[in-house]
């Protein structure tokens, strides 16, 4: 037996209760498949327990190559969950529900124009005012007909659910920011590959073609007249929940990602911020702004005073017309479950048709009869109340289920206009793929929901011929799902799409803001940081291996020496040799651990994530897999084993960025690598090379130098393995063809710092790098290695210098090509400090 032909024999056994009870997605009642599986049957049912455990393990690593993260409200950000079995609809069910879902972001739309407009559905109570007027999403600042957006809804989402006859029903609207297109996008892409048979069989609708489609209607949506109107991507931030989806995006489309902090308003114009310092460029127009953060968060000025998130004169500038958001600052409005009662008369006002997708059944509590109902099946005894969920017009879909029947009652009767209750319906059920637990290797029947996508595109709203599943386990969604549409002809266009709306075939060309030039500079220096702690930990644990053991051994001393290097940039956490290379590979928390430093190149990246070849995340999975291997592993030479694979998804992160595009932030990564590297090499050459220790042990320990800072195999052809503190110095200080030596990266540095828009040639982080330079090619090896006693004090001074010299740089850098100036401060803030000072100076 194969595990979906399990499946389909305990679905229709009689001790799993009335299979009519719950919709299958899968199975009818008969026990015969859908309509949607018979055309997959032969390789579908042909999958053994053995195959699904390798597509299952096969999407993890995929999804954690590929960096794919999410985090559920409240919780931290883990990895995104994908179920090998995927959601498949024929192409006769999907018909009706593509017509519905067209029908209803058409109404939504009307909606919203009516309720900032006209507002007709208030005035002839259509839709009850409180019910709207009581609900956070109605931004009443945007409110006025002078400045209604005819098209204020560009992209939809509904999130549905089966009822038990299997019939669709809406769950919820999504207007504010719909998420998800994203996490779809990469479903249908691991899926693709880990299933490729099945995949090739289907026949289903790719999803490319919507994502053009997408690109060209935010590009239609500019309002002002200009050949090549400039669309960003407003985000949050790394810290949101569906940042990936954000990143993903705005990579998919080619817009660039941007934060609050990056756009600046000016004469009533939404801009892009220029470098600091800029000469002779203007700020980006800004035209169209695909938001991604909640209306109340975007505009400090009008709207949350405390919001750091937003764009201070946003709402201006949108009243004034002068650029797009989509979707409209008020679109959250339509997420209130309080109309749901309503929009079938409202499809009727409106549009003067019928509602042909409905809503889960609800009632709002505004309503005196409905709030009676609510009260009956809350207070209800028989268990029918189970049924229901009671709920705040703009509070979590969760609701008031952790409370008691008497304080929800309590709820309702102070508040009720801010109250709804919803009938909770069975949601259909399929196979669901279980790798662990008391159902290992079996698939086990679980709910899903359907959440679906609509764009408006040209003068009609076309859905998503596809979408993303939620998988339940209890009330908490776990996994997701890929979803299948089939075509109801192979020659039938993908996604009903023969060709996309012109485009712009203009170049676009967009300044690199200073918050992604900050990040880039970072991104740059966190990855040479961690490529050399992983270098000296390998160097050391080699030593460790060969002397640990003989202490009187000189290697012993020399490997004391190397420990005295990673204390210096690691601190000491454990006595222990081996715990201590341990934490230094595992330990985020330790500053100037190799750990800590990947910690923060993950962050930077994140932060510039459309900016970065999706290769770039595969580095990382080398990395966790490395990272794992070692938490898994008690013995030593694991050290070494995963300290190598580490350091191998380092180096491949740096071929990566090779294939960038040489603009500012490629410019600015070779800054931050560079000086990172004579940084970290005058940390390495003061420990090691300003004392004299003997000559056994300074030969093991410059070679153990050379072999940490990746010129061994330079020095042993240009010595002959002869190895002298002079050779090293020259190789590593003053050698102009070694990429490694300091006076080739502070040349790159030069390079790079030139081809900044802010620098002049005259520019302090310029002037530094100049005599930088020079004192490298001044100085004199011989009397750098001169013996004074046991040390070598011109080499101390000189390293001392050198790094002074390096801290001055980096701080000139960020002064001139990072600085934005201050950081926001909310307006709450500023208005409290204005008080208790009797007013602004």
């Amino acid at each position: 037996m194969t595990v979906l032909r399990d499946y389909a024999d305990r679905l229709t056994q009689p001790a799993l209760g009335d299979p009519a009870a719950r919709y299958d997605e899968v199975v009818a009642p008969d026990g015969t498949l859908r309509p949607a599986w018979k055309g997959l049957a032969e390789t579908a049912l042909g999958l053994g327990e053995r195959d699904l455990r390798r597509v299952d393990d096969d999407i993890i690593r995929f999804l954690a190559d590929d960096g794919v993260t999410y985090s559920a409200p409240g919780r931290p950000s883990g990895p995104w969950r994908l179920d090998p079995v995927p959601l498949v609809i024929d192409a006769a069910s999907w018909a009706p529900l593509e017509v519905g879902l067209a029908q209803r972001a058409e109404l939504l739309n009307a909606v919203l124009v009516d309720l900032y407009g006209a507002q007709r559905l208030l005035a002839d109570g259509v839709v009850p005012p409180a019910a709207v007027l009581g609900h956070s999403g109605f931004a009443r600042v945007v409110a006025r007909p002078s400045a209604i957006d005819p098209r204020p809804l560009v992209l939809a989402a509904a999130d549905l659910g089966r009822d038990a006859a299997g019939e669709w029903r809406v769950l919820a609207d999504r207007a504010q920011a719909p998420s998800g297109i994203g996490y779809a996008m990469e479903n249908r892409r691991v899926i693709s590959r880990v299933l490729p048979e099945l995949y090739r069989e289907a026949g289903l609708h790719r999803m490319e073609p919507y994502l053009w489609a997408l690109r060209s209607a935010l590009i239609q949506s500019a309002q002002n007249e200009t050949a090549d109107p400039r669309v960003v991507v407003l985000s949050p931030g790394t810290h949101s929940e569906t940042a990936y989806d954000q990143a993903f995006l705005a990579s998919a489309l080619g817009f660039p990602l941007v934060r609050g902090s990056d756009l600046v308003v000016r004469d009533g114009w939404v801009q892009l911020r220029a470098p600091h310092g800029r000469q002779g460029g203007r700020l980006e127009r800004v035209d169209v702004i695909l938001r991604r953060v909640d209306a109340s968060w975007s505009d400090p000025l009008e709207l949350r005073g405390d919001s750091q998130l937003g764009v201070a004169g946003l709402v201006e500038a949108v009243r004034r017309g002068r650029v797009r958001v989509v979707n409209g600052l008020g679109s959250g409005v339509l997420e209130n479950p309080a109309l749901l009662p309503y929009l079938p008369a409202a499809c009727e006002a409106l549009l003067g048709e019928p509602l042909r997708l409905a809503s889960v059944r609800t009632w709002w509590c505004g309503d005196p009869a409905s709030l009676d109902h609510v009260l009956d099946r809350v207070l209800d005894r028989t268990g029918s109340g189970e049924r229901l969920l009671v709920r705040s017009i703009d509070g979590p879909p969760a609701g008031l289920a952790g409370l008691d029947p008497a304080a929800v009652r309590e709820r309702l009767l102070d508040e009720p206009h801010r109250y709804v209750g919803q009938e909770r319906l069975p949601l259909s059920q399929a196979p669901t793929w279980r790798a662990t637990g008391a159902h290992a290797g079996d698939a086990e029947a679980r709910r899903v929901s359907l959440r679906t996508f609509t764009l408006r595109y040209g003068s009609a709203y076309r859905p998503l011929v596809g979408g993303l599943a939620n998988v339940y386990d209890g009330d908490l969604a776990t996994s997701s799902k890929d979803v299948w549409v089939l075509k109801a002809a192979a020659a039938d266009p993908d996604q009903g799409l023969a060709d996309v709306l012109p485009m712009t075939a203009a170049r676009s060309t967009t300044g690199t803001v200073p918050r992604i030039l900050e990040d880039l500079f970072w991104f740059g220096r966190y990855a040479e940081r961690a490529e050399d702690m992983l270098r000296l930990v390998l160097a050391s644990h080699t030593l460790a291996e060969d002397f640990g053991s003989q202490p009187r051994a000189s290697g012993s001393a020399s490997l004391e020496v190397m420990m005295q290097v990673l204390r210096r940039l690691g601190g000491e956490v454990h006595a222990d040799r081996d715990d201590e290379f341990r934490s230094l590979l595992l330990d985020e928390t330790r500053a100037g651990s190799a750990a800590h430093a990947l910690a923060g190149l993950r962050d930077a990246s994140a932060g510039v994530r459309d900016q970065l070849s999706p290769d770039a995340w595969r580095s990382f999975g080398t990395i966790d897999r490395a990272t794992a291997m070692l938490r898994g592993s008690g013995h030593s030479h694991q050290i070494g084993e995963s300290a190598g694979r580490m350091l191998t998804g380092i180096l491949s992160l740096q071929g990566v960025t090779a294939g960038m595009i040489r603009d500012a932030g490629w410019h600015m990564i070779g800054v931050g690598r560079h000086v990172e590297r004579a940084v970290q090499l005058c940390h390495l050459l003061e420990e090691t090379a300003t004392v004299r220790r003997g000559i056994d042990v300074d030969r093991d320990v410059l070679n153990a130098v050379l072999v940490a800072a990746e010129s061994s195999v330079t020095h042993r052809r240009r010595y002959r393995g002869y190895v002298r503190p002079g050779g090293v110095l020259e190789l590593l200080l003053t050698d102009a063809e070694n990429p490694r030596s300091m006076v080739f990266g502070m040349t790159e540095v030069a390079t790079h710092l030139a081809a900044l828009p802010a620098s002049t040639g005259s520019t302090r982080p310029e002037r530094l790098v100049a005599d930088l330079l020079a004192s490298l090619t001044e100085v004199d090896i011989a009397t750098l290695v001169a013996i004074g006693g046991v040390a070598r004090p011109n080499l101390q001074v000189f390293l001392d210098v050198c790094a002074g010299q390096l801290a001055r740089l980096a701080e000139a850098v960020a002064e001139v090509h990072l600085a934005t100036g201050p950081a926001p401060r909310p307006l709450g803030s500023l208005a409290l400090v204005e008080s208790l000072e009797g007013g602004p100076a």
